[in-house]
C-alpha cells in the first residue's frame, strides 16, 4: 500500500493553534494542562501521522480530527465573560453552558470529536480489509455498530486519562467520578489483557 503524508495545510493550522494553546498554558501559568494535554495531543497526532501513511485518511476526516483538536484545546484555556452561563469555579469554554442548563460546550465537543473517531475507526477498518481481500469494502450493519462502539472506547480511553490528570490537582474534589473510572480502569486492563493473547495466540 502506498504510504502518504499529512497534507501540509493540516500540519500548519495544528502547529499554529498548537504553539498559541502552549503559549497561553504558560501565560495562565497552567502548568497541569502544559504537562498532561499538550503531551498528549501530540502523542494523538503522531499516532494519527502514522496511520495516515498507510491508510490515507480522507482530506475532511482530517479536517474534522484538527478542528476537535483545537475545540479541545481552547476550552480547557479560552476564558469567557462571567456573564455566561457556567458550571464550577472556573469560567473557561468547557464549563460554559450554550444552551440553557441542559447543553455544554464540554458535551458538544465531546460528541463532535468521538464521532469523527468512528469515522476514523471506519475508514482504517475498510482500508484494512481493502488491502487484504483487493476488494471494496461496503459498510454494514455490523461494521457501523463495531465502529461505534470502538469511537465509545475511545471515549472511555480519554476519561481515564483525564481521571489519571485530575489526580494530580490536590484541589480538585474527584469523589464523583472516582467509582466509574476505576471500572473504567479495570475494563481497560481486561480489554487489553485479551487482546494480547489473542494477538499472540491467535
Amino acid at each position: 500500500m502506498k504510504k502518504v503524508r499529512l497534507p501540509r495545510s493540516v500540519i500548519l493550522v495544528a502547529v499554529l493553534y498548537l504553539v498559541a494553546a502552549t503559549s497561553a498554558a504558560i501565560t495562565l501559568q497552567n502548568w497541569d494542562f502544559l504537562k498532561t494535554y499538550i503531551p498528549f495531543f501530540i502523542a494523538i497526532a503522531a499516532f494519527i501521522a502514522l496511520m495516515h501513511r498507510r491508510v490515507h485518511f480522507s482530506m475532511a476526516l482530517l479536517w474534522s480530527l484538527t478542528l476537535w483538536g483545537a475545540l479541545h484545546l481552547a476550552g480547557g484555556l479560552v476564558r469567557i465573560p462571567e456573564t455566561w452561563d457556567s458550571e464550577g469555579e472556573q469560567t473557561i469554554l468547557y464549563s460554559w453552558w450554550v444552551i440553557g442548563s441542559w447543553l455544554k460546550y464540554d458535551q458538544v465537543v465531546q460528541a463532535f470529536g468521538f464521532g469523527t473517531c468512528t469515522w476514523l475507526i471506519w475508514e482504517a477498518l475498510r482500508a484494512s480489509i481493502q488491502a487484504r481481500l483487493g476488494r471494496k469494502l461496503y459498510p454494514s450493519m455490523g461494521m457501523i455498530f463495531l465502529c461505534v462502539f470502538a469511537g465509545m472506547g475511545l471515549g472511555a480511553l480519554t476519561e481515564i486519562v483525564g481521571y489519571l490528570a485530575d489526580l494530580n490537582l490536590a484541589q480538585l474534589d474527584t469523589s464523583r467520578y472516582l467509582d466509574t473510572c476505576k471500572d473504567l480502569l479495570a475494563n481497560l486492563v481486561g480489554c487489553l489483557f485479551v487482546g494480547v493473547l489473542i494477538l499472540f495466540r491467535g
